[in-house]
């Protein structure tokens, strides 16, 4: 009887070992891959806790300048001379911001010379999208809204720098997406006058 019980201790160890040893192997072979750690290299952003998934970067796209010029209404090139926050009241339910500019040059739905005076929502404002007074910039502006409202078209791609040669500015985001333009293409700065031809240019495309 105590042959046959130390035999049957025997089989079942046999059996139990091997399967542990290759349960092991299995596990280092092909373990549980660590999604929220980041990739070797990779720094998070300060105050980011280092195992938060970060997206990839998604590459710049050429969407091309035509769709821009054609949905602006206003377009021109001109001086920040004033700003003023406009709080809401009974006719104007929302906070607004008054931008107004000596326009310098015009392209579209503005005349050298005057001044022109447009509304933001400040909220836009509050998010980044400010004036400086003395500012000298190339806008496309939407359309004005039923409550007379408006700004750049494509946010920061409707919006130019002017140097003090009067020269539009190209930033790298402009750069990238204007990369297949036949005028802007590749160039970090453009006469008033090549822009105006670009404008032109891609208004035809319609």
């Amino acid at each position: 009887m105590f042959g046959r019980s130390c035999w049957s201790l025997l089989v079942a160890l046999f059996l139990i070992v091997p399967l542990a040893v290759v349960r092991g192997q299995s596990d280092r072979i092909n373990p549980t891959p660590e999604f929220s750690l980041p990739l070797p290299g990779f720094a998070p952003p300060p105050g980011r806790d280092p195992t938060t998934t970060l997206p990839l970067p998604v590459p710049p796209v050429a969407i091309g300048f035509p769709p821009i010029a054609q949905a602006a209404g206003t377009i021109f090139a001109g001086t920040v001379t004033a700003i003023a926050r406009r709080p809401a009241t009974g006719g104007q339910a929302i906070e607004t911001v008054a931008i107004t500019f000596h326009v310098d040059n015009a392209i579209r739905g503005a005349t050298p010379g005057e001044t022109f005076t447009i509304l933001q929502w400040m909220g836009l404002w509050s998010s980044g999208q400010r004036y400086r007074l003395g500012e000298r910039v190339l806008l496309f502006l939407y359309p004005p809204s039923k409550l007379g409202l408006t700004s750049c078209v494509a946010a920061s791609l409707g919006r130019f720098r002017i140097d003090p040669a009067g020269r539009v500015l190209l930033s790298t985001e402009h750069l990238s997406a204007f990369r297949t333009d036949p005028v802007l293409g590749g160039r970090s700065h453009v006469s008033f006058s090549d822009f105006a031809l670009a404008v032109k240019r891609a208004t035809e495309e319609e």
